[in-house]
């Protein structure tokens, strides 16, 4: 019966490194841990439906797969499978891109959220780790010394040991199920390394596994699976096995298994970076009120880097020369508390929540015409509430952000302080770039620099050049060469 006997031990070796026999013994003892903890659900095979995705699906033509037998799913030669966990908006957000690359490029994208499956063994396991990452982030915030002691060395060095990985993968095999309805051929790209590696051992033959961060960590490695990264220092990083293993000299990895790609960016935000950065430019040459975007992570981890931000925003916002688009995402808990510490921005404040068409009248409105105040948009369901950022960048002049997935965005940045050590390659990314800026570490920085864009428009401006030179690279155009690996394998069949 048992399956998981046919697999290929990817914990015992890793692109030729060879893992210790404690790191073996210990990786088989935490997948016998979930397997007491979640059940054995390995002789199972789910089948699968598809539904058209929320917000996403008329526009991006994404069909959600579902366990179950009501709405059969029929791939054809088009279809393309987009990998995915809820861990935060991050992953969720990179699905996107690839959905919409993938849409544009005439194929047909199904949605493959493996914490959907919440009765599974596989979906059981993920949420889980989910709850405990969420937990972390939101204590590295609060506690200072669990910053420094815990989360910055486990998310810079923790994640970034070879080991780790042997472990990830022996876990990875608990979630094959789900995969048994997929045909093996069907390209699939990933964008967290579990659906990734479960691919793989489930042996789908054409798999891309988007790597989200700008810091080498063997957290991400799936050996087997297409390696796409988003900047050349990562590729080097990552071939290299940068750090990995700080005992010994590692074999590299094969030139054939990592790509650099570019960006991953939704392919609605590439085809308009000229027009919106040609509006955002021309809004400054005529002294219309600054637009700044805050993307506010679902953990609601950095609120008191947020609560100073509106503080020191409202005295422009009040005189009309700056206008605040908050999206709390699907946590209106979040923005309860902001509201609390801040009644007095409540008579500025108009709120859009639970309406995605009315999240898509106010963007199309603001594209033309002119705002002003405070809007808050908070929307229940997940694909509308991260998408909604999507729709709201193209309005916005500058985006406050943490420096995740979204500094590899098109549109001016003002990075706030990381939550975790392998975020902090992203703001100098994009500082490099001079798209956004560096790493603003405490509020008195943040408020420095969120004086210095409010009050000198030549700066986003620069940061507007910065974007059509990097466009011009094709640098954000790694979406659409991650859907171009999946479907090569299947095409030259």
């Amino acid at each position: 019966m048992d399956q998981l006997h046919q697999f290929t031990d990817r914990s015992r070796e890793i692109f030729g490194n060879e893992m210790a026999a404690g790191v073996i013994r210990k990786a088989q003892r935490t997948k016998e841990k979930y397997l007491r903890r979640f059940g054995d659900d390995s002789d199972k095979v789910y089948p699968l439906s598809a539904v058209p995705a929320p917000a996403i699906g008329n526009a991006l033509g994404v069909q959600s797969l579902t366990i179950g037998t009501q709405n059969p799913v029929s791939f054809d030669e088009k279809s393309i499978v987009i990998g995915n966990i809820r861990m935060g908006f991050g992953h969720y957000r990179i699905s996107m891109a690839m959905a919409s690359a993938a849409h544009a490029m005439g194929y047909h994208p199904y949605w493959f959220d493996l914490c959907s499956f919440e009765h599974t063994t596989c979906g059981k396991i993920i949420a889980a780790q989910n709850d405990l990452y969420s937990l972390g982030s939101r204590l590295s915030q609060q506690s200072v010394l669990f910053n420094k002691i815990v989360w910055e060395p486990l998310n810079s060095e923790g994640f970034r040991k070879l080991s780790y990985n042997a472990a990830d993968q022996k876990t990875a095999e608990l979630m094959v199920p789900v995969y048994q309805d997929l045909p093996k051929e069907i390209p699939f790209i990933a964008t967290h390394v579990w659906p990734a590696q479960a691919a793989i051992h489930a042996g789908l033959t054409n798999v891309v596994n988007a790597i989200p961060d700008n810091w080498p960590m063997a957290l991400h490695l799936a050996e087997g699976s297409i390696h796409t990264v988003q900047t050349p220092s990562a590729y080097l990083g990552y071939r290299a096995l940068r750090g990995m293993d700080k005992k010994r000299d590692l074999h590299p990895m094969p030139g054939t298994s990592i790509c650099y790609t570019g960006h991953y960016v939704d392919h609605e935000l590439v085809q308009n970076i000229d027009e919106d950065c040609r509006r955002r430019c021309a809004r400054v040459e005529n002294g219309k009120a600054r637009r700044w975007l805050m993307s506010v992570g679902g953990a609601g981890a950095q609120k008191e880097i947020f609560t100073e931000i509106i503080r020191r925003l409202l005295p422009q916002i009040r005189r009309e020369r700056a206008v605040l688009l908050i999206n709390v995402g699907d946590h209106r808990n979040v923005w309860n508390e902001l509201l609390a510490e801040l009644p007095e921005m409540r008579s500025l404040t108009t709120e859009h929540f639970n309406s995605f068409r009315e999240t898509e009248r106010f963007c199309q409105d603001a594209y033309d015409g002119e705002i002003s105040g405070i809007h808050v948009f908070c929307h229940s369901d997940i694909f509308a509430a991260v998408y909604s950022t999507n729709l709201l960048m193209r309005v916005s002049d500058v985006l406050i952000t943490k420096p995740s997935e979204l500094s590899f965005y098109p549109i001016p940045k003002l990075m706030i302080k990381r939550v975790g050590g392998h975020e902090a390659w992203g703001a100098i990314r994009a500082a490099e770039l001079g798209d956004g800026t560096y790493e603003c570490a405490t509020v008195r920085e943040t408020n420095a620099m969120l004086s210095l864009l409010q009050r000198n428009g030549d700066v986003i401006v620069k940061m507007c050049q910065a974007i059509h030179a990097a466009d011009e690279m094709g640098l954000y155009s790694g979406a659409y060469r991650a859907v171009k690996l999946a479907v090569r394998g299947r095409e030259q069949k």
